[in-house]
C-alpha cells in the first residue's frame, strides 16, 4: 500500500512565498481601497453633517451594485478596450479605466456640500460603486487567473492573499482617510472631508503603477472557448445570418456560464451552493454597515476607530487570512467555513456586550480584534471555495455571478441595518443578538450540500 506523507506545517506555509502571491496581494489592495471611499468615509461624512441613521444606511443602498455586477460581467470577459487592451492586456485594461473614472468622482466630491446636494453626492456614490464592481469582476477573474486550474492550494493561498490585499487596501486605506480627515479638521478647514478625498486620489494613482507590475498573459485560449461555444448554439439554430449570428453570441456569453455551473454541479446541489453563498455573510453584512455609526454614537473619536478599528484590525486580519489560508489548505474550504461560521455568532455577541456595559477601550479592542479574526478565516475560505466552482472558460463571468449573489444578501437587506436599529429604538445590544442569529440558516444549507460539491483541494 502506498504511504502517502503529509506536509509539514511550514511546507504548506512555503505556498505563499510564490511570487504570484505578491501579484495577487496587490490586486486585493485595488479592489478593497474604494470601500474606504463609500462605506467608512461616506458614513462618516454624513454623520459628521447631522444626517440620521436611516438616511445614512439607506445611502448603503449604492453597495447593491456589487449583487448584480454579474449582470455586465460578460461583457467584461469578451469586450475588449481597443487602445488600453493593446497596451496594458485584457484585464489589467478594464482595471485602468475603473480607476480612472473613481478618480475623477473623488474630483467631483471634492467640491460638493453634502447638506445642499445630498442626491448629487450619493449619485456620484453610485458611479463609484459601479467603476469599483466593474473592476471588481476583471480583477478577480486576473487573480484567478494567476494560478492553474489544478493548483488547489495555491489557490487557497490565493484567496488568503487577495483577502489581507482587500483589507490592506480597505483597512490602512480608512486609516489614512481618517487621519487625514481629522488632521485637517485640527487644521481649521471647513471642507476636512472633501480635502481628504483629493488626497486619496494620490493612493489611486499609486495603485495603477503598482498594477503594471501584474503578469497577464496577453495570449490566451479563452476566446477561441467561447467562439466553440457560439458554434454550437448557431448549429443549433440551423441557419447562419447576421440575425442567428447576433443570437449566438449573445446566449453563449450570458447563458453559457449559468448553463456550465448547473452542468457541473446538478440542479439541487447548485441551488444550494447558490442560497449558502446568499445567506452566509448577512449578519456579519448587518453589523458591519452601522459599527461606525455605533463607535461614533457609544463615544469614539475617528483617532479611536481609526487605531482600534482600522489600524490594529488590519494587522490582526493579515495574522488571520494567513491562518485562515494555511487551515483551508490543510483541513479544506468546507470545513473552515463551518468553523468561520461559529465564530461569527460567538462574535457578534461581543459587539452587544460593550453595547450593554458602555464605552470601554479595552472591551472596544478585544472586539474588533475577534471580529476581525473571524471575519478573516470567513473571507478567506469563502474566496478559495467560489474561486474552485469557477469555470476557466468564464472566469470572471461565473465568479461575478457567484459573489454577486453572496454581495446581494450581504447589501440589500443589509441597507435596512439603520432602520432596525432606529426601530429598536437605539437598543444596539438587541441589535447585535439579531445578527448573531442571522448566521444559523447559511451553516444548516451548506451542511445539506457538504459531502456533494464537486471542488478539488489537492
Amino acid at each position: 500500500m502506498l504511504e502517502v506523507k503529509k506536509q509539514t506545517l511550514s511546507e504548506t506555509f512555503s505556498v505563499y512565498y510564490d511570487k504570484r502571491m505578491l501579484r495577487i496581494l496587490l490586486l486585493g489592495a485595488i479592489s478593497g481601497f474604494p470601500w474606504v471611499l463609500i462605506a467608512s468615509s461616506l458614513s462618516l461624512w454624513l454623520k459628521e453633517e447631522g444626517l440620521s441613521r436611516s438616511t445614512i444606511g439607506w445611502a448603503g443602498l449604492i453597495f447593491g451594485v456589487y449583487a448584480f455586477n454579474y449582470l455586465w460581467a460578460p461583457i467584461i470577459d469578451r469586450v475588449q478596450i481597443s487602445y488600453l487592451t493593446k497596451k496594458l492586456g485584457h484585464r489589467r485594461g478594464w482595471i485602468v479605466l475603473m480607476q480612472i473614472v473613481i478618480l475623477v468622482c473623488l474630483v467631483v466630491w471634492s467640491v460638493i456640500n453634502p447638506t445642499e446636494n445630498l442626491a448629487l453626492l450619493i449619485s456620484v456614490g453610485l458611479i463609484i460603486a459601479i467603476a469599483s464592481a466593474t473592476q471588481d469582476i476583471t480583477i478577480d477573474a486576473l487573480r484567478i487567473e494567476q494560478i492553474n486550474e489544478n493548483e488547489g492550494k495555491s489557490m487557497a493561498a490565493g484567496a488568503a492573499m487577495a483577502v489581507v490585499g482587500w483589507w490592506t487596501g480597505y483597512k490602512l486605506g480608512g486609516v489614512v482617510a481618517l487621519f487625514t480627515a481629522e488632521f485637517f479638521e485640527n487644521l481649521g478647514v471647513s471642507d476636512y472631508w472633501q480635502t481628504t478625498f483629493l488626497i486619496l486620489g494620490i493612493l489611486i494613482i499609486l495603485m495603477n503603477i503598482g498594477l503594471m507590475f501584474v503578469h497577464e498573459p496577453i495570449q490566451t485560449d479563452r476566446q477561441a472557448k467561447q467562439k466553440e461555444t457560439d458554434q454550437l448554439i448557431k448549429k443549433k439554430l440551423g441557419s447562419s445570418n447576421i440575425i442567428t449570428n447576433f443570437i449566438a453570441y449573445i446566449t453563449g456569453t450570458i447563458g453559457g456560464p449559468i448553463i456550465s455551473f448547473f452542468k457541473k454541479n446538478g440542479f439541487a446541489i447548485a441551488a444550494g451552493i447558490l442560497a449558502f453563498i446568499f445567506l452566509f455573510k448577512i449578519g456579519e453584512a448587518f453589523m458591519g454597515r452601522m459599527s461606525i455609526v455605533f463607535y461614533k454614537e457609544i463615544g469614539f473619536s475617528k483617532g479611536q476607530i481609526a487605531i482600534y478599528s482600522k489600524g490594529l484590525g488590519w494587522i490582526t486580519t493579515v495574522i488571520f487570512t494567513l491562518i485562515g489560508g494555511l487551515m483551508a489548505m490543510r483541513a479544506g474550504t468546507i470545513k473552515t467555513m463551518f468553523f468561520a461560521g461559529g465564530l461569527m455568532a460567538i462574535t457578534n455577541l461581543l459587539f452587544a456586550v460593550l453595547a450593554w456595559t458602555g464605552k470601554s477601550e479595552i472591551l472596544f479592542a478585544i472586539a474588533v480584534i475577534a471580529d476581525d479574526i473571524t471575519a478573516a478565516f470567513a473571507t478567506v475560505a469563502f474566496v478559495a471555495f467560489i474561486s474552485l466552482l469557477v469555470d476557466r472558460t468564464y472566469t470572471a463571468t461565473q465568479y461575478a455571478l457567484l459573489a454577486s449573489i453572496g454581495t446581494a444578501g450581504r447589501t440589500t437587506l443589509a441597507s435596512s441595518s439603520g432602520a432596525l436599529v432606529d426601530w429598536l429604538n437605539g437598543d444596539w445590544g438587541t441589535f447585535f443578538v439579531l445578527t448573531t442569529i442571522m448566521v444559523i440558516p447559511s451553516l444548516f444549507c451548506l451542511w445539506l450540500i457538504k459531502n456533494k460539491i464537486k471542488i478539488s483541494e489537492k
